[in-house]
């Protein structure tokens, strides 16, 4: 679902841009119950998780036990890095998800995860959609954390190269891979840093019909490299718009940091774009979100600016 919307050519400045507001209501295994006094409350597939939302300041608006009947909540700490799961109720290792016969593994991870962040759902079909019609091709997924982007992208045909630091998140979206039928599908897993990645890439001339990018507030590569959003993301938009094929279709760009706004990112990645000579095309931007059951509340998660070819 989209409200709203707003298209500016790269090559073209305006300063009176209208946010498209991306809602991710096509998941039958996801549901976002309810929120309020900070708190979100959510089903993924049959297990109930209650986690921190700091943006959902609004009162609840389900009664205190449905809250209380959840399988587990995320305890303590104001940062993602901080805090632990409490298991109110029995839980599996593991239990099974899908997205438009898509699977998954999830879990109850560190830092309040479980392995999918479903408002991304929002971008998956938009980007199937953008490489229709082209002939085998190549898709970036930088910080491609469990893979389900990169699964998507795989089953409509693309070529996949996926980055991500974390051994254990690699492990994971090949297990996702498995468990889809995908086994044979074209996905090269690499875990390297994603900066130091899309710098060899360049080097070697490399190019891409699409391009996801996905970056973490915080993060550490695998040889302990360390990155800053607001320090890298100037350099990592400019190197993937850079990498764009000439006959690319897409480039999407996700930022999660609560200070942080669509303008920002929108007018960063069309820079990058005119800095790089990129191909033409036309640039969206705003927030994604979720639609709660209980009182039909938009939760913001994230802000995005994504550019399709012409």
């Amino acid at each position: 679902m989209k409200f709203g919307g707003n298209a500016l050519m790269a090559e073209r400045q305006d300063t009176r841009l209208t946010p498209s507001v991306l809602v991710a209501d096509d998941w039958q295994d996801y549901a976002l119950l309810d929120s309020g006094a900070g708190r979100k409350l959510e089903r993924y597939g049959s297990i109930v998780v209650d986690r921190p939302d700091p943006q959902a300041f609004w009162p609840k608006a389900l009664p205190a036990q449905n809250w209380q009947s959840a399988h587990a909540a995320f305890a303590g700490g104001d940062e993602e890095e901080s805090g632990r799961w409490r298991h109110d109720k029995k839980i599996p290792d593991s239990w099974p998800m899908q997205w438009d016969g898509i699977k998954l593994n999830a879990r109850l991870a560190a830092f309040r995860h479980l392995g999918v962040f479903p408002e991304h759902s929002v971008h998956w079909r938009w980007a199937q959609d953008a490489i229709q019609g082209a002939e085998k091709p190549q898709v970036l997924n930088l910080f491609g954390y469990t893979g389900m982007a990169s699964l998507a992208l795989a089953k409509a045909g693309a070529h996949v190269t996926h980055v991500d630091a974390s051994k254990k998140s690699i492990g994971w979206g090949r297990e996702n891979q498995a468990l889809s039928g995908l086994d044979s599908a074209p996905i090269r897993w690499i875990c390297d840093d994603a900066m130091a990645f899309v710098r060899r890439e360049l080097r070697r001339g490399r190019t891409y019909h699409g391009i996801i990018l996905d970056p973490p507030k915080h993060g550490r590569g695998p040889n302990g490299e360390v990155f800053e959003l607001w320090e890298a993301l100037p350099e990592l938009l400019e190197s993937c718009a850079r990498l764009l094929d000439p006959k690319a279709r897409f480039l999407i760009a996700t930022v999660y940091a609560v200070r942080a706004s669509f303008l920002a990112v929108h007018q960063g990645l069309d820079a990058a774009l005119t800095t790089a000579n990129a191909p033409k095309g036309v640039i969206e931007s705003g927030e994604m979100t979720l639609l709660e059951q209980s009182a039909g509340r938009l939760l913001p998660t994230a802000i995005f600016a994504r550019w399709r070819g012409l």
